[in-house]
């Protein structure tokens, strides 16, 4: 499993970015793929999940402002990140959830600052 996240970058408050991950060495058009993130001493926390199927669930913290989804012909996952705001400011991480083990990709930084 190879998962390679990008698109990071620094904005300003208000600014928007796009990540994404593509994704390698599994099934990718049948997974859930989740979007976590870990701000400086803090623990990383779920942002998104995305389903098969398209079907996704968001942290209350990025609700009505991110918004993910998935190219099953390409492999890929996006996260349209708008709005956004210093607390935002982490490494962004892509994940797979895929029989009891947990795979992650090399994570990719946001900075939102003025």
């Amino acid at each position: 499993v190879q998962l390679q996240a990008s698109g990071g970058g620094s904005v300003q408050p208000g600014g928007s970015l796009r990540l994404s991950c593509v994704a390698s060495g599994f099934n990718f058009r049948i997974n859930t793929m989740g979007w976590y993130r870990q701000a400086p001493g803090k623990q990383r926390e779920l942002v998104a999940t995305i389903t098969s199927g398209g079907d996704t669930n968001y942290a209350d913290s990025v609700k009505g402002r991110f918004t993910a989804s998935r190219n099953n012909a390409k492999n890929t996952m996006y996260l349209q990140m708008n709005s956004l705001k210093p607390e935002d400011t982490a490494v962004y991480y892509c994940n797979l959830q895929l029989r009891g083990s947990n795979y992650w990709g090399q994570g990719t930084q946001v900075t939102v600052s003025s």
